[in-house]
């Protein structure tokens, strides 16, 4: 099994381009791990889980007594992006811009006028039902002269969201880690072929590393390919190499 230290390496990222074609997944962005932890006692609980995620953005639009709904939705990765995310589809002259959004734990709605709970919570459990993450739902509403009443309202903004994310197309996506190894120069070939082998991807080379005859090769790849990534290089290698998380 792959030993772990903190090593903190000054990188000149230089791009490093693997022989032969590199498989990609469905994938989002995720930040490097901000500790070290140990590959023998990391659990699959300690790293992102895989999610269900939209592949682009989906519309749906009913007519409900006379009023208009339009439902988007896409994928946001955090606040900040779900707030751009509204402000790029609402439209200004409609009576309601109503949403929701969901990032891992994180969520919020907003019913933008119409009575408290009758639009956004409704358009949030619809994402819930999904079983979409990281997504943002924002129904536009123009109103067209017949009051819905609270449950109405409730049924017309939850069920176009619903219609909206029903079929749309999704992808399972596998969060990824930044990874880093100081490899020996001697070994090198070796661990660009484990690395193609496990579809490692952005991978970088720094040879700056205070240490003679070694490069920091850092790469991103699925967490739950870690651990055997770090079991393959020690076997194929026949000696211990360092995986820096």
């Amino acid at each position: 099994m792959a030993a772990v230290r903190v090593v903190t390496p000054r990188l000149r990222s230089i791009p490093l381009l693997l022989p032969g074609p590199v498989h990609h997944s469905c994938s989002c962005r995720s930040s490097a791990a901000s500790s070290v932890r140990d590959m023998s006692s990391s659990s699959a609980s300690s790293s992102p889980s895989p999610y269900t995620a939209l592949v682009g953005r989906v519309r749906c639009e009913r007519e409900i007594k006379r009023s208009k709904f339009i439902a988007i939705a896409g994928t946001v990765h955090d606040e900040r992006a779900a707030m751009s995310f509204l402000d790029e589809v609402k439209d200004p002259r409609a009576t309601h811009n109503c949403w929701a959004y969901k990032v891992g734990e994180q969520f919020r709605y907003n019913d933008d006028g119409e009575p408290s709970s009758t639009a956004g919570k409704p358009i949030y459990s619809a994402i819930i039902s999904s079983g979409i993450d990281m997504v943002m739902v924002v129904v536009i509403r123009y109103f067209g002269g017949i009051k819905l009443g609270t449950g109405g309202l409730v049924r017309a903004y939850g069920g176009v969201a619903s219609e909206c994310l029903k079929d749309a197309p999704t992808c399972l996506v596998k969060p990824k880690a930044l990874v880093g190894m100081e490899v020996p120069f001697d070994l090198l070939g070796t661990v660009y072929h484990q690395l193609q082998h496990f579809q490692a991807e952005d991978i970088k080379q720094d040879y700056d590393t205070g240490k003679d005859g070694a490069v920091v090769v850092m790469f991103k790849v699925e967490y739950e390919k870690i651990e055997s990534l770090g079991s393959a290089v020690n076997s194929a290698c026949s000696r211990k190499i360092e995986l820096l998380l």
